[in-house]
């Protein structure tokens, strides 16, 4: 059959319904989103003289739960105009029009009884081959699609979204025996394709895939620390970053979850464990967690949980965590321990963990006993979850954000190494791993030919992990790698396409990585046709130039070193702009600074749909003078039509660049004109260097010519520049801005409006460029940019509006 999904009801607007109606609205499906009719009026209805029959109290409850996810932070949406594509009603009055939607979503409270008494209705409403299912995280599958009809079985299943569902990439798709393994097909090349979800294959078991592993670790992480005399925030500094996992740690990544829904999990873990789980009292509580949940200091929903946040004498918000031992509340304290201290110098997480287990402090047994215990729990749980190891291993990547699942971070410590450490902690895995080492096989996964292979426990062989034929994954290419330095690797992605990896931290611009750029240019304009700039971080794109170097040279006031970096950094964009061959970039959540104007430069840019990109240099006290400035300019003076209130238009790209506004989506990127029509966007971060090598491909085969430097570009000059800084000077009379704030804003307006023109004129790249690099050498002289270069290198954060 062949499928397609225009319009989807969500049954069910809480916390989830809510968000996954956003997320469909986001990928432009139209949505129905319904909900209970109240029963009874609130007293403000009362006082307002409307009775149960009024539309907007029969609306109450999708009305109120749909403000609140609009409200959210963050967002659910990708832009607020979405919202429109969202239609909101109730079960009483709008169900009969689900016979008009391809694809039903039930999200409705986690009852068996209510849940089937809903889909009776939905059953007799439907049309034949419309698509049914249930977001449910604990009953099982098969009991819910319980004496309905047999298209609508064939056409059911679970669809298990993670919270919240636009950023957690995890679709857990449950079949039941009679669900149509067409529908399988189909969702899971739907969730992948068009949610951008890593979509995982699960079995009717207890909790599915994730949640039955990730529940696990945290109890039992919550167990350890108890049991260690670890704090709440020594803990969260263990499970966070430094072994691959958000970093909200443990105890935060609960507060956020609501130790209710944790509470909730755990119990009918517990419950349908009985007689099938080998480490079913893993999931009894541990006290303090009973102790919280029994005081109701669930988290962010109640305000405190394991953490607490209050306003001191001064109004200031202070952040206080939990005591184990005395129940109360005191002032969060840094954690610090010597195991990680020896990880610093180590970017690659899979290599921390021969330091971390290794440690002698408290962090090394903590690591021994959590890291033993979780990997010989996975292992027991094949194959009653699942019958691949890859499966678990996307599970939990996608649904908990670590970056490398259990299996996978077993590889990187040795599976002998971690089996000697296991049974130093007196554990040991399952039988099937003794057996695989027996056979020969030292590894979980291995590549080969470019392609990620699993042990297969049924053939006791290796086997490609399926749907990778969609993906370049650069970590399995190791041997196409043609050129590399410290910073930067090139890669031959084949069919006449490179790729330009970053490799320096947080992909920062520094002189490599430009050394990087031009080596790569200069390659594929004589031996290839195209060329990707992207990279497979977990962290950024490029979180912008390496200001350590040119903070160096400002301290000593080398201006002419300052003015050589900066025409280079210059050159290098433009090159990227005016090759013979087309460059395409492949940005991903932080493209911020030099890390944008990389992209602003590029013949196409192919982004994830969670790109978070700003030309934010204003807060370190500089304008953007790699060009993007230049650019900003060059794109409004494109904008301008007869007609148009041109000042208008540029002022909004000013104000984007003098507030470091850095945007909250890709979406929200090409509103704010740093994406164009002519770039994509994918849902899919997997499937993004994939994308952006066909777009390459696409470019070269379409005849693309070098282009010519841009001489045509509008500049306002000094009526541009008068009305901008007469608004900044009334900013800084009104102390919103500081005297440093509106010198570097007067400068930015100087060079985006051209410089000291009497009258509106044409202006070449060339010139906006140098007034540019004039304008950041003045700036680099003050003492408060010097403060703010050093802040920054001293740990702080870049700016985020």
């Amino acid at each position: 059959m062949n499928r397609s999904i225009r319009k989807v009801a969500v049954l069910g607007s809480g916390i989830m319904g809510s968000r996954i109606a956003c997320h469909f609205a986001n990928i432009g499906v139209e949505v129905l989103l319904l909900d209970m009719v109240p029963r009874e009026l609130t007293e403000v209805e009362k006082a307002k003289g409307l009775t149960l029959e009024h539309p907007a109290v029969r609306n109450r409850l999708v009305n109120q739960s749909f403000q609140q996810t609009l409200k959210a932070n963050p967002a659910a949406l990708y832009s607020p105009a979405f919202a429109s594509r969202i239609k909101l009603g109730n079960f009483d009055d709008n169900l009969t029009d689900i016979k008009h939607y391809d694809w039903i979503v039930e999200v409705i409270v986690e009852r068996l009884d209510i849940k089937k008494g809903l889909y009776e209705k939905v059953d007799n409403l439907r049309k034949p081959g419309t698509l049914v299912t249930s977001n449910t995280s604990g009953i099982p599958i098969h009991l819910m699609a319980e004496g309905r009809s047999e298209d609508f079985r064939k056409h059911f299943c679970g669809t298990h979204f993670f919270n919240p569902p636009r950023y957690l990439r995890l679709l857990e798709i449950i079949p039941t025996a009679d669900t149509d393994p067409a529908v399988l097909d189909f969702l899971m090349h739907y969730g992948d394709l068009f949610l951008g979800k890593t979509s995982v294959l699960c079995k009717d078991t207890p909790g599915f895939i994730a949640n039955r592993l990730g529940i696990y670790a945290l109890i039992q992480t919550i167990r350890v620390a108890a049991e260690m005399g670890l704090s709440v925030e020594e803990v969260d500094k263990l499970t966070g970053p430094v072994v691959g996992r958000p970093k909200s740690g443990t105890f935060r990544l609960s507060d956020v979850v609501g130790l209710d829904t944790t509470v909730h999990v755990a119990n009918n873990l517990y419950a349908s464990g009985e007689g099938k789980d080998e480490s079913r009292e893993g999931f009894v509580l541990p006290e303090v967690m009973q102790q919280l949940y029994d005081n109701k200091w669930l988290g962010d929903k109640s305000g405190q949980g394991f953490y607490k946040k209050i306003k001191d004498e001064k109004g200031k918000s202070v952040i206080l965590a939990l005591d184990f031992a005395s129940m109360e509340y005191k002032p969060s304290e840094k954690a610090k321990f010597a195991t990680l201290e020896g990880t610093k110098s180590i970017s690659e997480v899979s290599k921390r963990f021969a330091v971390l287990l290794a440690g002698k402090d408290k962090a090394g047994g903590f690591y021994r006993r959590t890291f033993s215990d979780i990997l010989r729990y996975a292992s027991f749980r094949i194959p009653e979850i699942s019958d691949e190891t890859y499966r678990i291993d996307q599970a939990i990547t996608a649904g908990f954000g670590w970056q490398l699942g259990p299996f996978e971070t077993w590889d990187a410590i040795g599976v002998k190494t971690m089996m000697g450490i296991m049974e130093a902690e007196g554990m040991k895995p399952a039988t099937w791993v003794y057996d695989m080492l027996e056979a020969g096989h030292n590894s979980f996964y291995k590549i080969e030919n470019g392609k990620k292979m699993y042990y297969d426990l049924a053939s006791k062989s290796y086997l490609k992990i399926p749907g990778q034929d969609s993906f370049i994954i650069l970590s399995n290419l190791t041997e196409k790698i043609v050129w590399k330095n410290a910073g930067a690797n090139v890669y031959d992605l084949g069919d006449g396409i490179l790729n330009l990896e970053f490799k320096s931290k947080m992909n920062t611009m520094g002189s490599e990585v430009i050394e990087g750029i031009q080596k790569s240019i200069s390659m594929a304009e004589k031996d290839f046709r195209g060329l990707v700039i992207g990279n497979e971080s977990a962290e950024a794109f490029s979180a912008g130039a390496n200001l350590a170097m040119l903070f160096m040279f400002a301290i000593e006031q080398e201006f002419d070193e300052i003015n050589m970096v900066i025409a280079q950094f210059q050159q290098t964009m433009m090159r990227a702009r005016y090759s013979s061959i087309p460059v395409v970039t492949a940005p991903h959540t932080l493209a911020l600074g030099g890390g944008c104007e990389l992209n602003l430069h590029a013949d196409k840019v192919v982004a994830h749909a969670e790109t978070y990109m700003g030309l934010v240099e204003f807060g370190v006290g500089i304008i953007p003078a790699g060009g993007g400035t230049k650019e900003m300019a060059l794109r409004c003076s494109d904008l301008y039509q007869p007609g148009d209130t041109e000042l208008n238009i540029l002022q909004t790209a000013f104000m984007n660049i003098a507030q470091a506004k850095v945007s909250t989506s890709a979406q929200e990127a090409r509103e704010m004109n740093y994406l164009q029509e002519k770039d994509q966007i994918v849902l899919n971060r997997s499937r993004l260097i994939a994308e952006a090598k066909q777009a390459a491909m696409d470019l070269a085969d379409n005849g693309y010519t070098q282009p010519k430097q841009r001489t045509d570009i509008k500049v306002q000059g000094r009526a541009g520049m008068a009305l901008f800084m007469a608004g900044i000077a009334q900013m800084r009379l009104a102390n919103y801005i500081s005297d440093h704030d509106a010198k570097i804003a007067n400068k930015l307006a100087y060079v985006i409006n051209g410089g000291d023109l009497s009258y509106a004129q044409p202006v070449s790249e060339q010139y906006l460029l140098d007034l540019e690099r004039e304008a950041f050498l003045s700036l680099c002289g003050e003492k408060k940019t010097l403060e703010r270069m050093q802040g920054l290198l001293n740990g702080g954060k870049p700016p985020r509006n």
